[in-house]
């Protein structure tokens, strides 16, 4: 009983094996008829996928509660303590937390001055929050193009090789050329939709990121004027 199970389970990793090799071996097949405009648009995927998941990375290490990081700034700003602020500001790492940070360090200018500051500030983290998507968006437009070019140039060399063939055989080298000449649109499409889906997702988790920004450095200008009203008042009724 035993050593049929094992035999069992031995051709189980038989037909795995076959099955795994018989893919990858379609594989490069597929990528050989497909000709160079094949590897050009794989190393082009390939590349965009890596820029795709740092970028991810990024936007994910900035993605913060904006709503919590900024409840902490306003009792501590509130309380006179804008120090523990800019160092609550300063531990989330975060491009909220910069350009909070910047218009802290500013509560004691005119109410002007530090929207200055944050506005600037929300130039540089827009720049850098959109660095990267373009590229990712260029990659899928450049893989559709290159498969639609390696479809023509597969195309042209499928009709010449028919002109000069026998006339038995032109109709199974055409077919058999067109067919080829396809892979190179297929795999483009593959590369520009997956891209295209990335692109926009993670173009949705920038647009996040951004909007906290500005919404959350406009309260702190309203926060920091608040802060100065008090002050005046109290100074008012201490005199």
């Amino acid at each position: 009983m035993e050593s049929t199970q094992a035999v069992e389970t031995a051709i189980d990793t038989v037909e795995k094996v076959e099955t795994s090799v018989g893919f990858f071996g379609g594989m490069a097949q597929f990528m050989e008829d497909g000709g160079i405009a094949m590897w050009v648009i794989l190393f082009a995927w390939i590349g965009a996928l890596v820029l795709s998941v740092y970028k991810y990375l990024k936007l994910q290490k900035s993605d913060v509660d904006g709503s919590s990081l900024m409840g902490q700034v306003k009792n501590f700003v509130l309380n006179n303590q804008v120090e523990k602020a800019i160092q609550v500001c300063q531990k989330s790492n975060t491009h909220l937390g910069d350009v909070l940070k910047e218009g802290l360090k500013r509560t004691n200018q005119s109410r002007q001055q530090i929207q200055d500051i944050i506005e600037a500030s929300i130039i540089s983290v827009n720049s850098k929050v959109a660095r990267g998507l373009g590229a990712i968006a260029l990659v899928a437009n450049i893989s559709t193009l290159m498969g639609l070019l390696g479809t023509i140039y597969g195309l042209i060399q499928s009709f010449a090789a028919v002109a000069s063939a026998d006339p038995s055989e032109k109709a199974l080298l055409l077919a058999q050329g067109i067919a080829k000449a396809m892979n190179t649109t297929a795999f483009g499409l593959i590369s520009a939709i997956t891209l295209l889906v990335i692109h926009s997702y993670l173009t949705s988790k920038a647009d996040k990121i951004v909007t906290d920004v500005d919404e959350y450095s406009m309260r702190l200008i309203d926060l920091v004027g608040t802060r100065k009203n008090k002050e005046y008042q109290d100074a008012e009724k201490a005199a």
